[in-house]
């Protein structure tokens, strides 16, 4: 069940863009045709194998590959103490103290998370490899280890990284308003001890991996990965091999699958770098399933502690405080960039104008995090609205009505934050209302009694997110002054080819999320001709000259950036195409019309060139031709408008859109067993113009099902020792088909008044729906007792404890009134 309704005013749209035409990817794609890095081969390629480490923590005091290398077959191995040799450590984006951390492509020197690389083994065959890094030696000394966060932060903890004088990473305080005096006017303070979010990360079909080749004539490398964010990539990876950009080829075309955890796989390119140029031969490697779950990219950890919420009588938020304690793993890798994001939507949806958070960062023995869909928005969005329900039964209001009080209003757009971003449009009122109507929410409590009925209890639960799309990378520079990241462009090139085949080249990896049928679809409409024969490059390739230093696939841009550069050099190519047409019949530009694919005088139809002699002119049958014929290869480069922030206020605006994912759910507990069952489920997007529908409710479906997998099943959990202990899928449950509940979609469009489309970024929307799941749960609970969920993450026997102690849920939880 489909619920669409399209906002009053909304721009006109083509015959191409607003429509689900058929994906262009699916072409190869479902019929097993689509290249994937693991489908690249080379003649005596050698496979790549890591030993890792058993321990989250310990000194190396040995390593003896000699054993392996005796081995036939085996083609040669990399230590970290090469590595330490032949590389710098990896840029780091933060200041001191983090900014000291030293972070190989090996471990050097010690280990620091379980599962970290240690040494890297090559053979003929990726079984021998596996085979032959068990014939490496390594001695270990263990140390004290750290899985919590706050106690890295206390005094006489084991110190990670010597280098940095303890395991803080980062630290800030973010206050805007008058926070002193919100609570001086507030009738009621309602105090929340702790507030909990999981670790857990997003699943990608395929797991990281390359083929990575090096030309010893030019010293370049050609690496064939699925690496999502390649600019990121290369100015780690330059700097760290002592090499310019340049000798960086970065190629991809199909990936199964991001969600940005494949943001952070610099250290394994390297490594397969040096082992190519060591070794003068290709070099494979493809991650198994539980490396990656022990130590490619987890999402970040969070504690919200000592928070407060002022609140008047009538229920309007004044402001909160708050102290955020953040998990960085044992590496900073893309960090502490997760230590300002979530500023982007400090305020969620709400109205309150004084927050004051303490943002706290620690390293401990776990594995690095990096992007994980909703990037530490996910978290923040989260707690506001925990903060909401938790306020709403602690002081009894009706959950829905102190949203409906307190949310910005459409005739506030564009509403500027208590931090200066700018939230450009949107109606939240209005997606929440059609969310609660597609799951029934006006019969809910008789759909309550008939569950109590048969011994289930059955709770509502909204959540809501806000997609905030298209990074200004200036927010850097509020963790970190001195860089010099800010703003955030992205490159296209459109050609009209000497058949007449239009061609569009991309800077971006998409991952899934139909790039080539959505650039199609937009170039279609502004050459007024077929979807079908505009053809799109697959990929990113970094010696195409359609890129940018920050292209990739990530932050919910690809609507604005991506299309935007799409939409910049399409219409470039149609002037070039009307002042072609214009010279040929010698009239007027003015007089010239693009329609069903040629150029034509708008009142002599006859008087018309197909697009195949358009392209013919210039690039075959220009010799004679009186003037300079335009090129019909046109590179537009689209920059966001985006100003550097505040660094002293910490003020700006660190995001150009925002799209709105309200989700609603029902749930039944059982309270024998803790189970919790999702019996219906409905999410409404508002995304702006919608390029292709099916894409984006495509794109809402997975988001939701990321949600229902972080809310009752998928987490990270380690033991004291630092063992991981859901390293794979026996212990660590990713939902399938049939755990989803019946999913309803809804959808409206409130279009961007900053975007050349009038697009915003979409689908990272799973912070809404694993709040949705936490609130459900809470609401059923009403009726056993009344505890507070505190945790992101609530698998039955969680459930099962708050039922049989529902006071110890609500022992920090306190409220003052005057």
């Amino acid at each position: 069940m489909t619920a669409i309704e399209t906002e009053a005013g909304a721009l006109q749209k083509g015959s191409a863009v607003g429509q689900s035409v058929p994906r262009k990817e699916d072409g190869r794609l479902v019929q097993g045709q689509g290249v994937f890095f693991d489908d690249v081969k080379r003649k005596d390629m050698g496979y790549l194998h890591f030993v890792r480490s058993p321990y989250a923590h310990a000194t190396i005091e040995s390593i003896d590959v000699s054993a392996a290398l005796e081995m036939p077959g085996v083609y040669g191995t990399l230590t970290g103490d090469e590595v330490a040799i032949l590389t710098d450590p990896f840029f780091q984006i933060a200041a001191p103290p983090g900014g000291h951390v030293k972070d190989y492509a090996l471990a050097v020197g010690k280990v620091r998370y379980l599962g970290e690389p240690v040494v890297a083994v090559v053979a003929e065959t990726r079984e021998l490899a596996r085979t032959a890094a068990e014939y490496v030696m390594v001695e270990y000394e263990p140390l004290d280890v750290l899985v919590d966060a706050r106690a890295a932060l206390a005094e006489g903890a084991p110190v990670l990284h010597e280098e940095c004088g303890g395991n803080l990473s980062y630290s800030g305080v973010w206050e805007w308003g008058d926070v002193d005096g919100a609570f001086a006017e507030a009738d009621h303070i309602v105090s929340i001890g702790q507030l909990h979010f999981d670790r857990f990360n997003s699943t990608p079909l395929e797991c990281d991996g390359a083929l990575v080749e090096y030309n010893r004539g030019t010293g370049q490398w050609t690496m064939y990965t699925n690496n999502q964010f390649p600019g990121f990539a290369a100015i780690m990876m330059g700097p760290s091999m002592r090499v310019g950009l340049d000798k960086l080829r970065i190629v991809t075309q199909d990936i199964g699958g991001g969600f940005g955890n494949k943001i952070t796989s610099h250290p394994q390119l390297v490594v397969c770098c040096l082992l190519a140029r060591k070794l003068k031969r290709a070099i494979q490697w493809t991650e198994w399933r539980t490396e990656f779950h022990q130590s490619m990219s987890h999402g970040n950890e969070r504690w919200f502690e000592n928070t407060e919420v002022a609140v008047k009588a009538d229920g309007t938020l004044l402001g909160f405080r708050t102290q955020a304690i953040d998990d960085a793993g044992a590496y900073l890798r893309y960090e502490p960039l997760g230590g300002v994001i979530w500023s982007q939507v400090a305020a969620g949806m709400y109205k309150w104008r004084n927050i004051r958070l303490e943002f706290t960062q620690a390293m401990t023995n776990k594995a690095p995090v990096s992007p994980n869909r909703g990037y530490s928005r996910m978290q923040q969005l989260w707690f506001t609205e925990r903060v909401i329900d938790i306020v709403a039964q602690t002081l009894g209001f009706d959950p829905v009505e102190i949203r409906r009080l307190n949310f910005v209003q459409p005739e506030d757009m564009p509403y500027e934050t208590p931090n200066g971003c700018v939230y450009d449009s949107g109606d939240y009122p209005r997606a929440m209302d059609m969310a609660l109507e597609l799951i029934g929410a006006s019969d809910i409590e008789t759909r309550r009694a008939e569950a109590a009925s048969r011994g289930k209890l059955l709770g509502l639960g909204i959540g809501s997110t806000l997609d905030s799309g298209t990074n200004n990378f200036g927010q850097s520079q509020l963790i970190n002054p001195e860089l010099q990241f800010s703003g955030n462009n992205e490159v296209a090139t459109v050609k009209l080819d000497i058949f007449g085949e239009v061609v569009v080249t991309l800077g971006t990896t998409p991952q899934g999320q139909g790039h080539e049928t959505t650039a199609a679809q937009v170039v279609a409409d502004i050459l007024h001709c077929d979807v079908d024969i505009v053809n799109v490059r697959a990929g990113h390739d970094s010696y195409w000259n359609s890129h940018a230093g920050f292209s990739g696939t990530y932050a919910s841009q690809f609507a604005v950036t991506g299309l935007s550069a799409v939409k910049g050099a399409a219409d470039m190519l149609a002037g070039q195409m009307v002042k072609l047409a214009s010279m040929v019949f010698q009239c007027p530009e003015e007089a010239i019309e693009l329609a069903d694919g040629f150029a034509r005088i708008k009142d002599n139809h006859e008087a018309a060139l197909p697009f195949m002699a358009l392209g013919a002119i210039p690039n075959a049958n220009n010799a004679g031709f009186p003037d300079d014929p335009p090129t019909m290869n046109c590179r537009y480069v689209y920059r966001p408008p985006f100003d550097v922030p505040d660094k002293e206020r910490k003020f700006g605006n660190l995001t150009l859109t925002y799209a709105t994912q309200i989700h609603a759910c029902v749930v039944e507990i059982d309270p024998e067993t803790g189970v919790t069952e999702v019996v219906d489920y409905a999410a409404v997007d508002d995304c702006g113009v919608r390029i292709n529908p099916q894409i984006v409710e495509g794109q809402v479906m997975g988001a939701t099902a990321h949600a229902i997998g972080a809310a009752l099943w998928e987490s990270f959990v380690y033991d004291e020792d630092g063992n991981l202990l859901t390293p794979n899928f026996y212990d660590y449950h990713v939902p399938h088909a049939l755990d989803m509940p019946p999913l309803k979609t809804g959808a409206f469009e409130s279009p961007s008044p900053f975007t050349p489309l009038g697009t915003k970024g979409m689908g990272e929307g799973g912070g809404g729906g694993i709040h949705c799941i936490c609130s459900g749960i809470q609401d059923a609970l009403r009726a056993a007792g009344g505890a507070i969920v505190t945790d992101s993450h609530n698998p039955y026997h969680r459930v099962w404890e708050m039922l049989s102690h529902p006071e110890r849920s609500r022992e920090t939880i306190e409220v003052t009134s005057r």
